[in-house]
C-alpha cells in the first residue's frame, strides 16, 4: 500500500478543489438557465392571460350581437302575424 504522505494528501486537497469550482460552475449555469426559463414562463403566462382577455371582450360582443338579432328576428316573426291595412 502506498505511503501517505503531506505531498500526496496535497495532490488529492488540489483535485478535490478543481472537482468542487466545476460543480460549481456547473451549478451557477444551471441557476442561469432556470432564471431564464422562468422569465420565458411569466412572460407567457401574462399573454395567455391577455388572450382570455380579448376572448372575453369577444364573447360580450357576441352575446349583443346574437341579442339584437333575436330582438330583430322577434319583431320580423311578429310583423308577419300583423294586419296590414
Amino acid at each position: 500500500m502506498a505511503e501517505v504522505t503531506s505531498d500526496l494528501m496535497y495532490e488529492l486537497l488540489k483535485r478535490i478543489h478543481t472537482d468542487v469550482a466545476g460543480l460549481k460552475e456547473g451549478q451557477r449555469e444551471i441557476r442561469l438557465e432556470l432564471n431564464a426559463m422562468r422569465g420565458t414562463m411569466v412572460s407567457m403566462q401574462q399573454d395567455i392571460h391577455n388572450i382570455y382577455g380579448v376572448l372575453a371582450r369577444h364573447e360580450m360582443r357576441l352575446d349583443r350581437i346574437e341579442n339584437r338579432l333575436e330582438l330583430r328576428e322577434l319583431a320580423e316573426a311578429q310583423s308577419r302575424f300583423e294586419l296590414h291595412p
